[in-house]
């Protein structure tokens, strides 16, 4: 499967909705066109359950009568569909409220440098060549143990989409990229019962995905040490969350110091710039133009250019994730953090997970999260969990059945240290994290 249109043709498609909309009495306007072409292969107890075949397109119209906004959208490129998505979206503008805070991004933001993330790497597997894949990352897990009863299947996926942004800022830039993962899930049983776990691993570079014998035996072993779990004492132990998990800790705090949050007052970390709101030795930094990295680009979703930054420098909070529009509600300048949030980096204490256990001592290895029970509001934390019982820092049983609990405020300032494992698979670099001490509700 290929892209049906160019970078040139989806640029000027771009200018020929922004010329529609300044004509029919839009102020300002910006413009979205994305194109995407994939392939889903799923293959369970060696024959195929199933084959997918994405392409999808789309056409965002947003503008602006002063600073009343109206957005509409078309999956149709055709010259009249153009026309016909400006006059809706101008329909909706002029009913709705003028908003001070609307409206593009300031000129002298956004990128004039538009390099290369090495973002794009075309993988033309045919579906045949994907069900191979798949059988042998599910045969390698099926084979690894004994114990390994079931499959939930092995999938192969391929992802690749470009799009351009444009404005009536005189704005036009084109991005592609590719999203490629090989992953498999299997059941294990004993006597005690039976358990389940998956592995994967995901790459903009199909070279640079693990082969799918060793996706396939780690699955199977990830789920065959699980077997044999059960609870712990209820009590307060520290933690150690395994870097599979350890992300969502960053997600929650990312989360909490977003600009939607903030100017709702909606953040337990409203107004903590410049406060230390984590241990003296947490650093967190984010790098937009990592080459390959999964979340890398020189401007945001507004057009606006990304840099270099650091967000939590010694445990103080030196920067927010801002879009204009929430900048604007807090009388601050954006982040270029419209759409997100561009390769965060944290600093790791320990070389690896073996060394922060040691350091934790006698304590839990949490590897799986279940359940939403976190409050933005109030940082209140408290979610089921799985993993671990580790003594003199090695591992001793799995424990399953139980609840952790504490305020992300003090998990934050009690951050022990972080190993330097984190996941190449990874949209963010962050390793394992030991937690001082957390409340866990057990048997």
């Amino acid at each position: 499967m290929m892209f049906h249109h160019g970078a040139e043709q989806l640029q000027e498609l771009c200018r020929q909705a922004l010329y529609k909309a300044r004509v029919q009495g839009a102020s300002a306007a910006e413009i979205d066109i994305s194109e995407s072409v994939g392939q889903n292969v799923q293959v369970r107890q060696q024959d195929v359950e199933h084959i997918e075949y994405q392409q999808d397109k789309s056409l965002d119209v947003t503008v602006y009568l002063g600073h009343a906004k109206g957005r509409a959208s078309s999956a149709d490129f055709n010259n009249s569909a153009i026309e016909e998505v400006v006059t809706a979206a101008l329909n909706i503008a002029r009913y709705t409220a003028q908003d001070e805070c609307a409206g593009l991004a300031d000129a002298d933001l956004l990128a004039t440098d538009v390099g290369d993330t090495d973002s794009y790497f075309p993988w033309p597997l045919s579906a045949d060549e994907a069900i191979a894949i798949g059988k042998r990352t599910e045969r390698a897990a099926l084979d690894t143990d004994a114990r390994i009863s079931n499959s939930e299947g092995a999938e192969v996926q391929t992802d690749h989409y470009q799009y351009v942004y444009a404005n009536s800022n005189d704005f036009c830039a084109f991005q592609r990229g590719s999203r490629h993962s090989i992953s498999c899930s299997v059941v294990a049983s004993n006597a005690s019962g039976m358990q389940r776990d998956y592995w994967y691993d995901l790459a903009r570079d199909p070279k640079d995905l693990d082969t799918a014998e060793n996706i396939g035996k780690t699955a199977a072993s990830r789920t065959v040490r699980r077997l044999d779990g059960r609870s712990v004492a209820t009590g307060k132990y520290p933690v150690v969350f395994d870097t599979t998990v350890a992300g969502s800790l960053i997600g929650h705090l990312v989360g909490a110091l977003s600009g939607g949050a903030l100017y709702r007052e909606t953040s337990f970390l409203v107004d903590s710039l410049g406060k230390q709101i984590l241990a003296p030795w947490v650093c967190l930094h984010e790098r937009p133009h990592v080459k390959k990295a999964l979340a890398s680009t020189y401007f945001d979703a507004e057009g606006v250019a990304t840099h270099d930054r650091t967000i939590i420098a010694d445990g103080y909070v030196s920067g927010y994730f801002l879009s204009s529009y929430s900048a604007r509600k807090l009388g601050m300048t954006t982040t270029g953090n419209a759409g997100g949030v561009h390769n965060l980096y944290l600093n790791h204490t320990h070389k690896s997970q073996a060394e922060l256990l040691q350091t934790m001592g006698t304590g839990l290895l949490i590897t799986e999260l279940m359940g939403q029970g976190v409050n933005g509001i109030t940082g209140d934390y408290s979610r089921g969990a799985a993993g671990f019982w580790v003594e003199n820092g090695v591992i001793t049983y799995p424990v399953e059945g139980i609840t952790i609990a504490s305020r992300l405020q003090d998990m934050f300032m009690a951050m022990i240290g972080a190993a330097d494992d984190a996941l190449k698979r990874s949209t963010h670099k962050v390793g394992s994290i030991l937690i001082g001490d957390m409340t866990v509700a057990g048997s």
